[in-house]
C-alpha cells in the first residue's frame, strides 16, 4: 500500500478490511487526509505513543525477519514514516488524519462500519447530509461517509480507488462504414419480454461528444465519461492541494473491445437477461483516464498486479510467511493465494494499477525529451523495481 512513503501507515488500519471485502459492486474511493483539529493532548502523551508505536514496529520487524543489525535499527528509527512525524512535531502539531468513504449503496455503508468502527450504533446519522454518516475507526480516527467525491472536502490527501471505477456507467459505439455509431437496448420485437443490442442508425449526442477524432484500431469501443469526471477532478485536487491516488481495478491501456459483462452469484451472466439480479461491470480503459488527467498531474501506469506486488516486495514476505509456518495446511493455502494473485493467467495479469501525482514528484518519459537533465526523482514503490 506504499507507493509513496508512509502511505502504509497511514491507510493501512482500513485498507486491509477493505480490501478483504471489495468486489465489482461494493467498490469505494477512500481519501485519507491530513486535516486541521481543534483537540489537544498532552507532548508527554503523543511522545509516548509515538515511541509506543516505533517499539512495537521494531519488535514485529524482528518477530517476523530475525534479529536486525544496527544499521537497520538505526536505518529504521532514523527514516521510518513514525520518526519522521516525531521530528516533524513542531509542523504538524495540530495536524490529524481523517478518512473519507465515497459510498452510494445504505447496505454496504452499514458493512464498511462494522469493519472499520464499533458499528453503526456509535455512529452520527444524517440521512438527508451531504455527510450522512460519522463516527470514529476503531483506532480513533475521524471518519465520515459521502455519496459523491465532489462533496469530499479539499485538503492534502491520499484517494485510494479499489473496484471502483469498473461499475461507472458506459458508453458502447461500434464503427461502421458510415462512422462511430452508438450501441442501444432496444425490445426484442419478437419477444416483448426480452431486450436487445441494437446500432443507431444515425450519430447520437453520445457518439458527437464523446468520440473525436479517433485514431483507433478497434471496431468497438467503451467510453466512461463519468469516470472521466471524476478522473480529472481527482487530478484538480492533487495538482491544487497535494497528496496522491492510487487505482486498483480490471482494465486495460485502450486494447480490449467489448468489455461489458455481468455476473451472478459469482458466474457470468447475460447483461440483458434479469436485470437487477446481476452485478455489471466493464473493464477501465486506463488510456482514457490519462487523456483525462494530462497537463494537470503524472500518471504511472497501468502495470498488472503481478508487477505491482513483486516491485512492493511480496516474494519477500511470502518467503518470511513461509519460514514461520508449519503446518503444512497453513503452507499450501499460503502458496495456493500467492498464485492466485500472482499467476498471469489468473489475477496476475487480468487487475492493474495505476496512480496519479504531481509533477513535482515525478518526471515522465514524454518530459524528460523536452527537458535538460536534472536530479533524479525517488523512485515510486510499486512502479518501479524493489531494491533490496
Amino acid at each position: 500500500m506504499r507507493f509513496l512513503p508512509g502511505l502504509k501507515y497511514l491507510c493501512r488500519e482500513f485498507s486491509s478490511d477493505i480490501s478483504r471485502k471489495t468486489s465489482p459492486v461494493c467498490g469505494r474511493l477512500c481519501a485519507t487526509q491530513w486535516m486541521r483539529s481543534c483537540s489537544r493532548t498532552s507532548e508527554s502523551t503523543k511522545e509516548s505513543n509515538q515511541d509506543s508505536m516505533m517499539l512495537k514496529h521494531l519488535i514485529s520487524k524482528i518477530k517476523s525477519t530475525g534479529p536486525i543489525s544496527v544499521a537497520e535499527y538505526m536505518r529504521e528509527v532514523l527514516t521510518n514514516p513514525v520518526t519522521v512525524f516525531s521530528q516533524l512535531h513542531s509542523v504538524l502539531k495540530k495536524a490529524e488524519i481523517s478518512v473519507h468513504l465515497v459510498e452510494v449503496s445504505p447496505k454496504l455503508g452499514e458493512t464498511q462500519a462494522q469493519l472499520l468502527t464499533e458499528g453503526e450504533q456509535h455512529l452520527l446519522h444524517d440521512p438527508s447530509g451531504t455527510i450522512y454518516k460519522t463516527g470514529v475507526t476503531k483506532t480513533g480516527l475521524p471518519i465520515s461517509w459521502y455519496r459523491d467525491l465532489q462533496d469530499v472536502p479539499k485538503a492534502f490527501s491520499f484517494y485510494l480507488a479499489h473496484e471502483f471505477f469498473d461499475v461507472l456507467p458506459i458508453h458502447k459505439f461500434q464503427k461502421t462504414k458510415q462512422g462511430w455509431r452508438e450501441i442501444l437496448i432496444d425490445i426484442e420485437p419478437k419477444s416483448p419480454g426480452k431486450l436487445r443490442f441494437v446500432l443507431a442508425p444515425d450519430a447520437t449526442l453520445a457518439s458527437k461528444a464523446l468520440i473525436q477524432q479517433r485514431d483507433d484500431d478497434r471496431d468497438h469501443i467503451e467510453i466512461c465519461p463519468e469516470a472521466g469526471v471524476i478522473i480529472q477532478n481527482l487530478a484538480s485536487r492533487i495538482a491544487e492541494d497535494g497528496g496522491a491516488a492510487l487505482i486498483a481495478d480490471y482494465g486495460h491501456n485502450g486494447t480490449k473491445t467489448d468489455t461489458f459483462r455481468g455476473f451472478r452469484g459469482h458466474q457470468l451472466h447475460d447483461v440483458l437477461s434479469a436485470p437487477g439480479t446481476a452485478d455489471l461491470t466493464a473493464d477501465v480503459d486506463f488510456s482514457y483516464l490519462r487523456q483525462m488527467t494530462e497537463g494537470k498531474v503524472t500518471a504511472l501506469g497501468p502495470i498488472p498486479q503481478h508487477e505491482f506486488l513483486k516491485n512492493m516486495g511480496v516474494d519477500v514476505r511470502l518467503q518470511v510467511l513461509l519460514r514461520n509456518a508449519s503446518d503444512p495446511n497453513t503452507r499450501k493455502g499460503l502458496i495456493d493465494a500467492y498464485d492466485m494473485i500472482m499467476n498471469p493467467e489468473k489475477m496476475g495479469n487480468r487487475f492493474k494499477f495505476f496512480a496519479l501525482l504531481p509533477y513535482n514528484r515525478v518526471i515522465s518519459r514524454r518530459d524528460t525529451k523536452t527537458m535538460k537533465c536534472g536530479p533524479t526523482a525517488p523512485p515510486v514503490a510499486g512502479f518501479s523495481e524493489l531494491q533490496l
